[in-house]
């Protein structure tokens, strides 16, 4: 039986890129809009809140600590002290777009990144960083980047454009990093509207948080709707696996982005926790920076 909880009384403007580290047994996220990165006992017991000048997009995981994508550039995030040191910088960023959802591939040298947008009618990137620091763009165009994630032997990258109301679906080399061609899409439009973060479970499937219908969805590889959960709080941003057995999903949520979704309902931008889905996550690899980056 499935049931929901939240994660205490944990609340973001903006939260995302919920990330389960078994090394310290917590839960990583990031409030974007609060520039912070947050992390938690599985209790709920707060272990970290550290803010920054910058808004935060995105984590995960790295040898040290944490990869981060700040608005502009990459850091790495100290796991004892949450000191951050830049790791790359986006080049031509003039404020119209900022880094937003990403993942590190299951080889642990990569972490991929796309950019949303600040400005109307702007466009940007979604990058691969590599361990050494070199930049490299993946897709262009994108709008709102998100679902960014791999399937469970890492031959296959997701991601998205949430206004296109699909998932992208490439050949990916985990050893090499190498992006290879288009190889299918999961079209979302008669599932949900804006697919936002999204996880893989050790199956196969994909979790996508459905950030306008206040629900997460479960969709095989091929596209079929496997099964949907509602939310307790509205503009659910993104789904992780965690817990010590990997059987816990945790979902944040969006209480203020700053633009479109605002919400007054109490439970705005709390952490659901969904337990009894009979499914299991698979681990995240740590990002293997090396130092020199450049």
């Amino acid at each position: 039986m499935v049931e929901i909880d939240f994660l205490g009384d944990h609340r973001c403007l903006l939260g995302e890129s919920p990330v389960w580290d078994a090394r310290g047994r917590r839960l990583w996220w990031v409030d974007a809009v609060g520039n912070s990165i947050h992390a938690a006992t599985p209790e709920g017991v707060p272990l970290v809140s550290w803010r920054y000048e910058a808004m935060v997009g995105s984590i995960g995981l790295a040898e040290t600590g944490l990869v981060a994508a700040f608005s502009d550039h990459f850091a790495l995030i100290d796991g004892a002290t949450g000191r951050a040191t830049p790791f790359a910088a986006v080049p031509g960023n003039d404020g119209a777009m900022r880094l937003n959802d990403g993942k590190v591939d299951r080889g642990g040298n990569h972490y991929i990144c796309g950019e949303t947008r600040m400005a109307e009618g702007a466009t940007g990137t979604l990058f691969q960083l590599a361990a050494n620091g070199a930049l490299a763009p993946v897709a262009r165009g994108m709008r709102i980047s998100n679902a960014t994630c791999f399937s469970p032997e890492g031959s296959r990258l997701y991601f998205a454009d949430s206004l296109d109301g699909a998932i992208r679906c490439h050949a990916y080399d985990p050893a090499t990093g190498t992006v290879g061609a288009r190889v299918g899409t999961i079209d979302l439009k008669s599932i949900g509207q804006a697919p936002d973060g999204a996880t893989i479970d050790a199956e196969g499937n994909l979790w996508i948080a459905l950030v306008l219908d206040q629900a997460v969805a479960c969709v095989s590889p091929a596209g079929e709707l496997i099964r949907r959960i509602d939310m307790p709080m509205p503009y659910p941003s993104c789904p992780a696996f965690g817990g010590p057995q990997l059987d816990t999903l945790y979902v944040t949520s969006i209480a203020n982005s700053g633009h479109n979704l605002v919400t007054d309902h109490p439970d705005g931008g709390r952490i659901a926790v969904v337990r009894g889905l009979g499914v299991r996550g698979i681990a995240e690899s740590l990002f293997t920076a090396r130092s020199n980056a450049g």
